[in-house]
């Protein structure tokens, strides 16, 4: 059903084919980190959206479960379309989808729209995560024929992670920067994604269409002596969006009660947690289950940390804690995904890796609006969070029961 073209219009001599595939990895790991910058521009806005909307903390969490909605609905209906009808045609609706999305923001600032706006993104990040990770792989061998997939792994999980951290620094920068706060930030990004998706049809496409398959839902396929690794390692990804979840939703109206407001710090404050995840999933270098057995407890403890900063109310000890959440999702989300990588069927990457973030999406929407819902009935916001990292350590403590520790084989190391 997916084939990986070896031949065809887009080819030449092998020099050629290295140069045009290396090229077209790097376009692609571009688009992939932007539209996720995208998705995080409006996390050091939350605060200014609040002030001057009047938007309740209840508020704010739902349009950040409203990305998450379209991310799932995405995820569940377009996430796989790439395995048969190509990587580069999926990736330009995405780019289009987070166009539309900033052009929502733009002409419709009411709160219904700031909804719509978050679910057309979440389409669009939906599109691109299984689709972008795949492709990365499949234009890297290509590239280099016979090169370990270890770079290709590096590179998607740190343009997910970080481009996640680069949007929430931007969205602080050019708040500051420009005039209008809720204005320039997605006129920006609208500009840098439509240069970007006029580079993204020069990319070397990997997957043959194939217009006989009929269209379907998505559906994960893994061997069946490794559906109990492969659930362990979608329940490891749903804590880590928990976090996530946390700091992209959270995290600048927290900093702002603890005393830090500016919006470009609190953009900053964000983005130095993703830039530890990404530096820690270059430095680390285990196989999957050892991923998963460093980076889910250091997560459960950066938690805990987190939480006794915001009841204590001593920003730095939150800081502390946001950075070593930091190190275990880059550790514990690069073995999540090598884990679903190296269990799913062959020429169903996208279909896998889909699988994993549709877990993992799950783990951002419930629990952030449950703490809005709390908070709105009067549950302070301190006790609330607490709470919270209770919920993320009784969940990462469940995937390492479950996929930590291969069964019946191993999961080779740098997938």
């Amino acid at each position: 059903m997916t084939a990986i073209l070896a031949l065809g219009p887009d080819m030449g001599s092998s020099g050629e084919v290295s140069v045009r595939h290396e090229r077209g990895f790097w376009v692609v790991a571009a688009v992939f980190a932007l539209v996720m910058a995208f998705a995080t521009v409006p996390t050091p806005l939350w605060p200014i959206y609040e002030a001057d909307r009047q938007m309740s903390q209840l508020t704010v969490t739902v349009a950040f479960a409203a990305y998450a909605v379209g991310v799932l609905v995405s995820l569940f209906l377009l996430g796989h379309v790439s395995d048969w009808v190509g990587r580069r045609r999926l990736l330009l609706a995405a780019v289009g989808a987070e166009v539309v999305s900033a052009g929502v923001f733009l002409l419709w600032p009411a709160t219904p729209g700031i909804l719509v706006a978050r679910v057309v993104c979440g389409v669009g990040v939906g599109m691109i995560t299984a689709t972008a990770t795949a492709h990365l792989a499949e234009l890297h061998a290509l590239a280099r024929p016979g090169a370990s997939p270890r770079r290709a792994a590096l590179v998607s999980t740190a343009a997910n992670i970080g481009g996640l951290g680069l949007g929430a620094f931007l969205g602080g920068v050019l708040a500051a920067a420009l005039p209008s706060p809720l204005v320039s930030p997605y006129a920006v990004f609208g500009v840098l994604m439509l240069l970007l998706a006029v580079l993204l049809t020069l990319a070397p496409e990997t997957v043959e269409r194939d217009p006989s398959v009929r269209y379907r839902p998505q559906r994960v396929v893994v061997p069946s002596s490794a559906r109990r690794r492969y659930l362990g390692a979608g329940v490891a990804g749903f804590g880590i969006f928990m976090s996530l979840g946390l700091f992209t939703a959270l995290a600048p109206t927290l900093l702002t009660r603890l005393g830090i407001s500016r919006p470009a710090l609190t953009g900053a404050a964000v983005f130095a947690v993703f830039v530890v995840a990404a530096t820690t999933q270059m430095l680390v270098t285990l196989d999957p289950p050892g991923l998963l057995r460093a980076g889910l407890p250091l997560l459960a403890l950066g938690m805990v940390v987190l939480a006794v900063g915001v009841d204590s109310g001593v920003s730095a000890v939150f800081v502390v804690g946001a950075l070593v959440c930091g190190a275990g999702i880059g550790i514990g989300l690069k073995g999540a995904l090598g884990t679903g990588l190296a269990l799913g069927e062959s020429g169903r990457s996208g279909e896998a890796t889909a699988g994993i973030f549709l877990a993992a999406y799950l783990g951002i929407t419930l629990p952030i609006v449950g703490i809005g819902l709390l908070t709105q009935a009067g549950v302070a916001l301190a006790a609330a969070v607490t709470g919270f990292a209770v919920a993320v350590v009784v969940v990462l403590g469940l995937a390492l029961a479950m996929g930590a520790r291969p069964r019946g084989g191993t999961v080779p190391a740098g997938s």
